[in-house]
């Protein structure tokens, strides 16, 4: 990802998409195209139709699905918080050094 929001494709996304699109069009000698939730869906026209023919992807393509790793959430939740704590506890001593090495330099309060 370059940014939240864009993402620089590599050459394999690029080979991806590429193969993709030659199974959508019936030019693919790797087998018959299949819609990926996330990834890739043939529309119906019906289906835009539906949708007052906006064609944005997210209608049609949803989201990919999440892979359950069989830990449960609360289980997750506590030891995340933990590590933000933690986290926390460490920036407020680190932030105590930067004040003291800025009061050094001569530029405290």
């Amino acid at each position: 990802m370059v940014s939240r929001t864009n993402k620089e494709l590599t050459t394999e996304d690029i080979a991806e998409i590429t193969r993709t699109y030659h199974a959508w069009r019936g030019e693919s000698g790797n087998g018959d195209y299949e819609d990926i939730a996330g990834f890739c869906k043939a529309a119906t026209l019906e289906e835009i139709k539906a949708n007052d023919y906006v064609l944005t992807p997210g209608r049609y393509v949803g989201a990919a699905e999440i892979e359950d790793d069989g830990v449960l959430f609360e289980t997750k939740m506590q030891a995340l918080s933990q590590t933000l704590y933690q986290q926390m506890q460490d920036a407020e001593k680190l932030d105590g050094v930067i004040r003291q090495n800025l009061e050094v330099l001569g530029y405290g309060k």
